[in-house]
């Protein structure tokens, strides 16, 4: 009974020490008498007992790890708070297990150093503007010397950066007053600018104005040279009518009858006015006027 018992104990060892099942997305190596003989893929797998043995497990999933909070010291002599995070994933589990005693402390230390030099040849303000390219130059570094040990970086992030507490009053302060400066110089604009609009709403005012009046005074103008002209084209036409009236028989002795008239009308006038009247010595002169005008009148009759 007892040599059943232990042999039992011995199938079962046996059985335990020679099938593996290796889970997916991890890697298994494998040494044979001490040395590196292969690596398990996922999978059942068979390890002789005894000769063979699983000498480590690694996981290709990505990992993310925190690297620590160190103080860096900027190219302009400020110290900065770092916090960040990195993402890595194991390629080759052959040199991950022989490739370094323990890569991920390795590649924390060479995160961090690689962070310190990386800031140092920044400017404070800098720091702040370029986080990508301090995350790439970090990957980059890193990936160059993870690569003989069997990992991938694939990258990293500033998740934190804290100046010291005076410098954050300086920014702040320094934020406000340009905050303010950029209040001024909106106001100031947009009063430039209500400023403009007004004088060019007075400008355009007094230039309607202007061609109002000017269109007023040419329109004054061509009504009244329109009126000369009508005045002036009566005229003719009566001057006209009286010329062909004078070419009638009896004309002549009608127009002398109408001026005689005319020039005992004026002297009535004459009389009524003033105390004085000035009668022509010689009456004859009123016939010599009236003849005179006949000549006129027949002068442009003919014309």
């Amino acid at each position: 009974m007892e040599v059943a018992l232990l042999i039992l104990v011995i199938a079962v060892i046996f059985v335990v020490r020679t099938f593996k099942i290796v889970p997916q997305q991890h890697a298994w190596v494998v040494e044979r008498l001490g040395r590196y003989d292969r690596t398990l893929t996922p999978g059942l797998k068979f390890v002789i007992p005894f000769v063979e043995r699983v000498s480590y497990k690694h996981s290709l999933k990505e990992i993310p790890l925190d690297v620590p909070s160190q103080v860096c010291i900027t190219k302009d002599n400020t110290q900065l708070q770092v916090d960040g995070i990195l993402y890595f994933q194991i390629t080759d589990a052959m040199r991950a297990s022989y490739g370094s005693s323990n890569y991920v402390l390795a590649i924390t230390q060479l995160a961090q150093t690689t962070l310190r030099s990386v800031i140092g040849k920044m400017e404070l303000d800098k720091t702040f503007e370029e986080r990508g390219a301090i995350n790439a130059a970090v990957v980059a570094a890193l990936d160059e010397a993870a690569l003989n040990w069997g990992v991938k970086v694939l990258r990293y992030e500033i998740k934190d950066l804290t100046p010291p507490a005076e410098i954050l009053r300086s920014m702040q302060a320094q934020i406000t007053a340009e905050r303010e400066k950029r209040a001024l110089i909106a106001a100031s604009e947009g009063k430039r600018q209500e400023q403009i609009n007004l004088a060019e709403g007075q400008r355009a005012a007094f230039i309607a104005k202007s061609e109002g009046e000017r269109q007023a005074e040419i329109n004054k103008a061509q009504g009244e040279a329109a009126a000369i002209t009508a005045v002036a084209d009566a005229t003719a036409g009566a001057i006209r009518q009286i010329a062909a009236a004078i070419q009638q028989p009896g004309g002549e002795q009608a127009v002398q009858l109408k001026v005689a008239e005319r020039a005992v009308d004026a002297y009535q006038q004459l009389a009524k006015t003033n105390n004085t009247m000035i009668v022509p010595g010689n009456m004859s002169e009123v016939a010599s006027l009236i003849g005179t005008a006949m000549t006129l009148m027949k002068g442009a009759a003919r014309s």
